[in-house]
């Protein structure tokens, strides 16, 4: 069930999903809230989205008894509703293949970047930059980037280099929609990037397009409760043009039926694979971080797809989570790459172990993971990073392992690089 909002007025009434923006012009009353079925809900958020809203001019007690009516009939109505989602797909159920330390030193060694370059990008005034995601797009290095200025919220930009240190901004991708379920957050990434470990880091596409994930919302600030998970495509995802978002989003909530207790308050980042072995039985698999009252703690689950646009959660848990000593606890913003037949996540952690900061966990079949207890790749050690170094987007090029992250401290939040190999000595421009 979802929460739909009456925004009443002399002889009028607007049925509009909760979070949509209120009425623009004339009196009226706001916020006569009741449950609604996800799809009821859904339809008049769409209708409202096309700028016809449900309006209906009736005389006051008809119109209070046609509301009542309406909280009746959406009681009654959810069974017709309770199929509108596929069912959560059960995890394996032979146990997993543990990792074993050996392995998991070795992709340590491979993967860890001790030297720390310095920040490669910036906002401008009363701007901050997050989660960076970097591709190859013919010889070119692209960064699709998000960013949030004066406090409104996120949305999604692209950058380009020609040696992965020197970055260009080039523009927005994914604007405010201003209205909707995404109307003030349009948080993006890529998908269907190149897993493999020493690829080309060029975008696949599905149906002749390139995609984006991306967490979008409807309240202003930075990431504020509920988030939901869409998705947009594109013909070339080096042009600075709007992405197009598909009229299914969004595809995954907190909303629906089938939702599992990780995810129960919000949905954040995702990272979308195309498992060519379609070892799941899925061409497509996500991973992505939730968020589960009471005390907002994060863990990472999996959904999987055939199209792209409807969407399976697959097990009935998360299959990363962490806790410590604080009650809460964040495992987010997974990257997924694959050294050898080891399947290798990237993501952040953060208050489970003092800081923020990115570490990793591998697995054999995507599904079962063991998490490395090591050092981490990046933590706080510069005045720059000194509050939190997470986020991670990881990639080996020429023989050298690039580790950008989320910085935040003395610059603000920005985006910083560390490296496999020292590579201080090359010139260094004002990003």
């Amino acid at each position: 069930m979802a929460t739909c909002r009456v925004d009443a007025g002399p002889g009028t009434a607007f049925l509009v999903p909760e979070h949509s923006p209120g009425r623009q012009s004339g009196r009226g009353a706001r916020g006569h809230l009741f449950k609604v079925p996800n799809g009821l809900c859904r339809l008049f958020g769409r209708l409202q989205s096309l700028h016809f809203p449900m309006r209906f001019t009736l005389p006051p007690l008809r119109r209070f008894a046609l509301l009542c009516l309406l909280g009746v009939l959406a009681t009654a109505s959810a069974p017709l509703f309770a199929s509108d989602r596929p069912a959560v797909i059960p995890f394996p159920s032979a146990p997993g293949k543990v990792v074993p330390p050996s392995v998991m030193q070795q992709i340590h060694d491979e993967v860890k970047t001790p030297n720390k370059y310095g920040v490669v990008l910036k906002g401008g005034e009363g701007e901050l930059v997050d989660c960076p995601n970097v591709f190859r797009h013919g010889d070119t290095w692209y960064m699709m980037y998000v960013a949030i200025k004066d406090k409104v919220g996120y949305e999604t930009y692209l950058a380009r280099s020609e040696d992965l240190l020197h970055w260009e901004k080039l523009g927005k991708i994914l604007s405010f929609r201003r209205e909707g379920w995404d109307a003030w957050q349009a948080d993006g990434g890529i998908a269907l990037y190149d897993t493999q470990w020493n690829g080309r880091h060029a975008l696949g596409r599905h149906g002749g397009r390139y995609w984006l994930s991306y967490i979008g919302g409807a309240k202003q600030g930075y990431e504020p409760d509920p988030l939901a998970i869409g998705l947009a495509h594109a013909e070339d995802p080096a042009a600075i043009a709007e992405w197009t978002r598909l009229p299914e989003n969004p595809v995954l909530h907190s909303d629906q039926g089938d939702v599992r207790a990780f995810e129960k308050t919000t949905l954040y980042k995702s990272a979308i694979i195309r498992d060519t072995a379609e070892s799941l039985g899925w061409p497509f698999v996500m991973f992505y971080n939730g968020k589960a009252p009471p005390d907002g703690h994060e863990a990472i689950g999996m959904a999987v797809s055939r199209d792209l646009r409807t969407w399976h959660r697959y097990g009935s848990d998360s299959i990363i989570h962490n806790k410590g000593e604080s009650r809460w606890a964040i495992s987010g913003d997974p990257q997924i790459t694959k050294i050898g037949d080891v399947w290798v996540m990237f993501y952040f952690g953060a208050f489970w172990k003092p800081d923020a900061f990115d570490t990793f966990a591998c697995s054999y079949d995507l599904v079962n993971w063991t998490m490395w207890d090591g050092p981490h790749l990046v933590a706080p050690s510069e005045p720059y990073d000194k509050q939190f170094a997470h986020k991670p987007w990881v990639l080996k090029h020429d023989g050298v392992v690039y580790h950008y992250y989320c910085a935040v401290g003395s610059e603000g939040r920005v985006i910083a690089l560390a490296t496999s190999r020292d590579l201080s000595g090359r010139e260094k421009k004002q990003p």
